[in-house]
């Protein structure tokens, strides 16, 4: 079963600049609306692998791709695709409001 990838200042770049969407989830683990969603994250990259790649940022161990895109709240949600933000949230989501984020670009 897939995970959400585990994303980080040096590999984050490789993962959004595909042709595939990408839903990338800026967290933190002192985060209470955080952990609220991260069973629906991980629920996602199960459901959506070969369709869609779901990542989380750890904003506390990650610091340039958080400071790049202006990352002031948490949870952030951006949908990537070629490189582009093309869909973003910010705030705790149910699962159906997260999948509707992503499948447009999908």
């Amino acid at each position: 079963m897939a995970k959400a990838i585990e994303l980080t200042d040096s590999n984050f770049e490789q993962y959004i600049n595909g042709d595939r969407p990408v839903l990338v989830d800026f967290w933190a683990e002192w985060c209470g609306p955080c952990k609220m969603i991260g069973p629906a994250i991980e629920q996602m990259a199960a459901e959506l692998e070969g369709k869609a790649i779901i990542g989380k940022v750890n904003v506390d161990e990650q610091s340039r791709i958080p400071a790049i895109f202006d990352i002031r709240s948490i949870p952030t949600l951006m949908v990537f695709k070629n490189g582009q933000v093309v869909a973003k949230k910010i705030g705790a989501a149910p699962k159906s409001e997260l999948v509707k984020l992503l499948e447009p670009h999908m």
